[in-house]
């Protein structure tokens, strides 16, 4: 499986910015989609954006047009940039392979990274 340590999380006024990072090791990196999920406190953990093998990407309509998923395989590393920050962004965020997450087989997550967004 695809191991992760996530970095970058912060404490921004709403409007700001945070770059995420999460640094993967494990040989199937760059040939599996991977996704960035966050969890409010009381709430379900929920997938934010993804990115395919091929760097397609997908959005929640909540981050539409604010976040942006990139990655960089030489690296084994995936990205989050968060523009226009707003307090209901306040979560910790985690990455994950997203393929294993979408079948049921991921069996850890990260420590993720806490974001929090003041009004």
């Amino acid at each position: 499986q695809v191991q992760v340590v996530e970095s970058g999380g912060g404490l921004v006024q709403a409007g700001g910015s945070l770059r995420l990072s999460c640094a993967a090791s494990g040989s199937i990196f760059s040939i599996t989609a991977m996704g960035w999920y966050r969890q409010a406190p009381g709430k379900e953990r929920d997938l934010v954006a993804a990115i395919s093998s091929d760097g397609s990407t997908s959005y929640a309509d909540s981050v539409k047009g604010r976040f942006t998923i990139s990655r960089d395989n030489a690296k084994n590393t995936v990205y989050l940039q968060m523009d226009s920050l707003k307090p209901e962004d306040t979560a910790v965020y985690y990455c994950a392979d997203a393929l294993r997450v979408l079948a049921g087989t991921l069996t850890a997550w990260g420590q993720g990274t806490q974001v929090t967004v003041s009004s």
